[in-house]
């Protein structure tokens, strides 16, 4: 999870991951302050005995969190109001980026999994 508040200056709060059946996903851990207009890369990392569907969530002050990037496959790289992600299987990483990062950016992000038989389902993209 990670929350980016601004004034001037943007403040990114990152927690651990959540593991289920054996996969998981982390997110550094940590303080980082960048100012605005600043490259922000969240790094997330996946463990996973299949080919996991991966998602990023943004929860915006006062609201519930939403859907911000969803890959499915590895070497997809997906985007969205300006962040972009790309499915490195290899290094079983799905970073988010935005190149300019604005104050109308402060959110809590999310990394997560899901299984591809659960997402195909349609369940997936509403879990945490």
């Amino acid at each position: 999870m990670t929350k980016v508040t601004c004034t001037n200056l943007l403040l990114i709060f990152f927690l651990g991951g959540r593991r289920t059946h054996g996969d998981s996903v982390t997110q550094m851990e940590g303080q980082v302050t960048i100012s605005e207009g600043a490259l922000l890369t969240i790094n997330c990392t996946y463990s996973s005995t299949s080919y996991p569907t991966l998602f990023w969530y943004v929860q915006y002050p006062g609201e519930g969190p939403q859907l911000l990037l969803k890959a499915v496959k590895a070497n997809d790289k997906v985007s969205n109001k300006d962040f972009e992600a790309t499915y490195n299987k290899e290094a079983t990483s799905f970073n988010l980026e935005k190149a300019s990062i604005q104050e109308s950016d402060s959110a809590v992000y999310y990394c997560a999994l899901g299984d591809t038989v659960a997402e195909t389902a349609g369940g997936a993209e509403h879990k945490l």
